[in-house]
């Protein structure tokens, strides 16, 4: 927010749809029929994927919802992706990205979008959060999935399961959980969180009987982080780690990769989470699902989880615009 800019004016949230051939363009057409609260909506996509002309102009899709018309390369088969239109997905998410930075968006929200069919068209990509943290400047990105209650957060995202013991190491469990850490404190507004660290082989190693990464790489990282002031707990046995007893008192779960994590949390109830990428100077959630091109057309689809990423960065964005008039109110130190 600039420093002109009124504390009141509506937050203006970007929205990708994601893979036009997937559910994203009929979630975004539902959720537009009721305005978000103190927020204008713009989509970035085909105008023709919600019934409109093509046009330079910004057209309203509905009462609070505005549409930035980028042109599609190939026609959509619903249900049916198309490397033709790779690129469109990708320019729809560097609009995005471009006006979160330049301060015309609050921040972006992004729909599912096809993987593998990127890849496909001769891109190298592994997915938003990692383009998202090339885009911005090749930081490290963090994933974390909330509903609202429990918080977990992953070392590494996607890579096949081979490839991950490789990529766990002292220094980037640590600056994960210094970003857990501060992102925490920073957009959600808790004051020093617990973090409870997840080992990453069964029984966290057993003192190595199965593995050593837990004490060569997680450990020496959790006492450097608590060192550092940050309450990070571990390296917990991922099998217990989600209990009750576990989770009394946490703020997060940090897990050491994709699907060691995220089935829990997606378990207590798929469809209401919210992905969040942290570590990023702009604000990014999206949904906890992906393209489900056997549902496009039937009508069957919830938006419920587009809802919550929708909340959640609405959230997040009203708590950066209350830090930033907080700073620019506070009165300067002479010098």
């Amino acid at each position: 927010m600039s420093p002109s800019e009124a504390p009141t004016a509506p937050l203006r949230l970007a929205v990708t749809p994601g893979e036009p051939a997937g559910i994203g363009p009929e979630l975004v057409t539902s959720l537009a029929r009721r305005p978000v609260a103190d927020c204008e909506m713009w989509v970035l996509a085909d105008a023709q994927l919600f019934g409109l002309t093509p046009s330079d102009a910004p057209q309203s899709l509905r009462p609070g919802w505005w549409l930035v018309h980028h042109p599609l390369s190939r026609a959509v088969t619903p249900g049916v992706p198309s490397v033709d239109n790779a690129r469109y997905v990708l320019a729809t998410l560097d609009t995005a990205i471009a006006g979160c930075q330049s301060g015309r968006f609050h921040a972006m929200v992004t729909g599912p979008l096809q993987k593998s069919t990127i890849a496909a068209s001769g891109i190298e990509f592994s997915g938003h959060t990692e383009y998202l943290a090339q885009q911005c400047g090749g930081m490290r990105p963090v994933m974390l999935l909330t509903d609202g209650e429990l918080h977990v957060a992953l070392v590494t995202t996607h890579l096949p399961l081979r490839a991950v013991p490789g990529a766990i190491t002292e220094a980037g469990v640590f600056e994960t959980l210094e970003i857990l850490q501060r992102d925490l404190e920073v957009r959600f507004g808790i004051a020093r969180p617990r973090l409870l660290v997840c080992g990453l082989n069964p029984h966290a190693g057993e003192a190595g009987l199965l593995g050593h990464e837990d004490d060569a790489y997680i450990l020496p990282a959790i006492h450097r982080a608590r060192k550092t002031g940050i309450d990070a707990v571990g390296p917990v046995p991922a099998d217990t780690a989600f209990t009750p007893e576990r989770l009394a008192g946490a703020d997060a779960v940090l897990a050491m990769y994709h699907d060691q994590g995220l089935p829990v949390i997606k378990a207590r109830g798929f469809g209401g989470i919210a992905n969040v990428t942290l570590g990023l100077p702009i604000i990014r959630t999206s949904v906890d699902h992906g393209t489900a091109l056997d549902l496009v057309g039937r009508g069957v689809a919830s938006d419920s989880s587009l809802a919550t990423a929708i909340d959640v960065a609405r959230r997040l964005a009203l708590t950066a615009r209350t830090e930033v008039v907080r700073t620019q109110s506070e009165p300067q130190a002479s010098t």
